[in-house]
């Protein structure tokens, strides 16, 4: 069988089994078990769980159900409605304040918890009925916090980056270096549009009072006293503080990424047991419950994913196509181009989490031979990814938001979170026009490495 016959098979059995509505797990586990039987030597059946177990035994992955109870232990408690409440407050005089003080919130809690989902859940379901309460429209209101919830995967720490940086054999602290000064770039441009986009509706608002004299929510002026403010903080900083100390661990050199999440996951579970009291079992054991399911689902994922690829490695599918994109000679950013929207394309059905292990053992041999900085390009491919997670069919914080908010309609959110999938992209330009956008900070922190983009 030709390497072509042997590669379109494996590309359309994955598909068939994706979408017969299998678990991505199961999916993947099942059609690498096929073409084990079908075309690898029958002894190799004998070895999946060696092979399973031999690729995910890296030290790296450790620190992924960490992340995970970290990011549970702040979830469940309060600190993202108390985040959001500081935020608020602060923020209420600026015009548009209350929109940029959840994007703000999103962004401290991303950081905190590394999840997207549970960003959206904890900042929205105390977000989005105060920005309603206030008159902002639904589709805007949900926007802005599904678009915030996506910051989870570009900010330190990322389960997401965790996968790349194994996948692609780079440094996870040069990598989590290089999501920030982007991270802040989406920050402020989704801050922008929430300012931008209130002035609008304010304006709406202001005509329509005008009119008909029907007063909206929005031109109603909220003042907070210096007091106000400074009450919100005793129970902001402490897990602002948690997440600067473990930044100093992992780039101070005091520990590795497993022990940074480590003592990430038990200073957080010291907090909510100090500031909201969360220690007895019966509070304690939802947090663990979560972790556990959460971390068994995504090393499920891990495992076959890895598997998966071993098998396409094996039968010299990826190498074949890798070797057929270098040798379309195509110019570098049009190559470029093209992977990234075949990323986009894969977003429409798969988590980030099988995009990067699925397509890792292709796309990057060519971008290496093209001259890219991987670091560099693991950032664009997490932000697209990150286009995936709010724009449909799939679009999992979308769902998490019509979850928190049933009575918006689905359209409405879908149009409320278009303008953030254009400013992201608009961020993967501004990348690539400027790399030092993402390589800056790793390079001057860990040093500069002879890549080139």
């Amino acid at each position: 069988m030709s390497m072509l016959v042997l590669g379109s098979l494996f590309g359309i059995v994955t598909l068939l089994f994706m979408f017969s509505g299998a678990p991505i797990a199961f999916a993947l586990g099942s059609v690498a078990t096929l073409f084990m039987a079908l075309f690898m030597p029958a002894s190799a059946l004998d070895t999946v769980t060696q092979n399973v177990y031999e690729e995910m035994a890296s030290i790296t992955l450790l620190s992924i159900p960490l992340f995970i109870l970290k990011g549970a232990a702040i979830g469940k408690s309060r600190a993202g409605q108390d985040l959001y409440a500081a935020m608020h407050v602060w923020m209420g005089r600026i015009p548009g304040g209350l929109g940029i003080a959840n994007v703000f919130a999103c962004a401290l809690f991303a950081a905190m918890a590394g999840s997207s989902p549970a960003t959206c859940s904890a900042i929205g379901s105390a977000g989005i009925p105060e920005m309603r309460k206030r008159g902002y429209s639904p589709g805007f209101a949900a926007g802005i916090i599904a678009a915030g919830g996506t910051l989870g995967i570009l900010l330190p720490p990322s389960v997401t980056m965790i996968l790349y940086a194994v996948a692609a054999e780079q440094s996870l602290g040069r990598l989590f270096l290089a999501g920030i000064m982007p991270g802040v770039l989406l920050v402020a441009l989704f801050a922008v549009y929430a300012a931008l986009r209130y002035r609008k509706e304010h304006a709406l608002a202001e005509a329509e009072y005008q009119r008909t004299g029907a007063a909206s929510a929005l031109l109603a002026n909220e003042t907070f006293t210096r007091r106000q403010k400074f009450e919100m903080l005793p129970r902001v900083v402490p897990f602002v503080l948690l997440l600067i100390g473990v930044m100093v661990a992992l780039y101070g050199g005091f520990a590795t990424p497993s022990e940074t999440a480590g003592l990430g996951a038990l200073l957080a579970l010291l907090l909510i047991a100090t500031i909201y009291g969360v220690w007895r079992p019966r509070d304690v054991a939802p947090i663990l419950t979560s972790t556990l399911k959460e971390s068994t689902m995504l090393m499920f994922i891990i495992g076959m994913s890895l598997l998966f690829s071993y098998v396409m490695s094996y039968l010299h599918i990826s190498q074949a196509a890798a070797e057929w994109i270098v040798g379309m000679q195509l110019s570098k950013w049009v190559l470029l181009a093209a992977v990234l929207l075949m990323v986009i394309l894969l977003g429409f059905f798969l988590p980030p989490v099988s995009i990067i292990l699925m397509t890792a053992p292709i796309i990057l041999p060519p971008l290496k031979a093209a001259g890219f900085d991987l670091i560099w390009f693991g950032i664009l491919m997490t932000i697209v990814m990150e286009t995936g997670l709010i724009h449909p069919p799939v679009g999992l914080n979308i769902f998490v938001i019509k979850n928190i908010a049933p009575d918006i309609e689905l359209r409405d959110i879908i149009w409320g979170v278009l303008p953030f999938v254009v400013l992201m992209l608009l961020a993967v330009l501004l990348i690539c026009i400027f790399p030092g956008i993402a390589t800056g900070l790793p390079n001057a922190v860990m040093g500069t490495l002879a890549t080139g983009h």
